[in-house]
């Protein structure tokens, strides 16, 4: 039996403290190495991870693109989060919190840097007009969404998703805590998709590109291989929501992008131009 732990009178830090990222787990920020980021030819230039919060924006992108928008045209360099790329003086000079993705707009030579997920999916739907309404009600409505998502995410992956698939020991506290969270977000939005399409009405938007990569592939049993521990069945009005993303050409190709793990005909680590996808397919 694991002995009772009684918190000390001061934190202090180990490095010894386990788990599949604890190499680069540490309490202070700033750079540890000198490194500048590579830039591309486009006009934006996306560091980045094809984990949930990365699949957001090159989702964005790639719909951008789908839409015919030639000017959405970006360069995605894989940032290795396990190998502590985001805390090289480039990476942390776009985002000082060290986090994926950070994006650079070249911006006709005054650069803009735009990091945080959320606010990359809003930059990008304002700059381009697409995917975020103009009328307020419609506007409100998904930005109550995005914000919703940018709030709860780190209940389902760094609590839930920790606990459950990262974490050296499990315990039960900790997982009975966070799949319970889980699960009522997932009703929360099982209800609201009940109702409407798509998650903040008729109209497919940057809300859903938020919640997707983290919800919509966690009902779909493709994140944490946790869909039978979560019970998923339960939600079928987001599963059938994930499923018409799932044919989404952009989507599919947004999956892809700076992702370096399973099947090598899923792997985009870089992505310069369409070209990247030939003989690519993901599922």
């Amino acid at each position: 039996m694991t002995d009772k732990y009684i918190p000390p009178k001061v934190w202090t830090f180990t490095a010894a403290n386990g788990g599949k990222f604890s190499n680069i787990n540490r309490p202070t920020a700033g750079a540890i190495t000198q490194k500048s980021l590579p830039v591309g030819e486009h006009q934006f230039q996306l560091y980045s991870l094809g984990s949930p919060n990365g699949v957001k924006v090159t989702i964005l992108f790639e719909e951008l693109l789908e839409l015919g928008i030639k000017d959405a045209e970006y360069d995605a360099f894989l940032i290795n989060i396990g190998e502590g790329d985001q805390f090289s003086s480039g990476f942390v000079d776009v985002n000082p919190n060290s986090k994926i993705p950070a994006l650079v707009d070249k911006n006709n030579g005054a650069p803009i840097k735009v990091f945080e997920s959320g606010s990359i999916l809003f930059y990008l739907a304002e700059k381009f007009g697409k995917f975020l309404p103009k009328d307020q009600p419609s506007r409100v409505r998904v930005m109550n969404w995005l914000f919703w998502q940018m709030g709860s995410a780190p209940f389902v992956g760094g609590g839930f998703g920790h606990f459950y698939a990262y974490a050296p020991e499990k315990f039960q506290y900790p997982i009975d805590r966070y799949t319970m969270e889980t699960k009522r977000l997932l009703d929360v939005l099982n209800r609201e998709l009940e109702k409407n399409r798509f998650i903040a009405g008729d109209d497919y938007s940057i809300a859903d590109m938020a919640i997707f990569p983290w919800y919509g592939l966690l009902a779909k049993g493709k994140l944490y291989e946790a869909g039978e521990f979560l019970s998923v069945h339960e939600y079928p009005h987001v599963i059938r929501w994930a499923d018409e993303l799932l044919k989404r050409p952009a989507v599919a190709r947004g999956r892809m992008v700076n992702r370096n793990w399973g099947a090598e005909s899923e792997q985009v680590p870089e992505r310069h131009g369409p070209e990247d996808f030939l003989g690519k397919s993901i599922v």
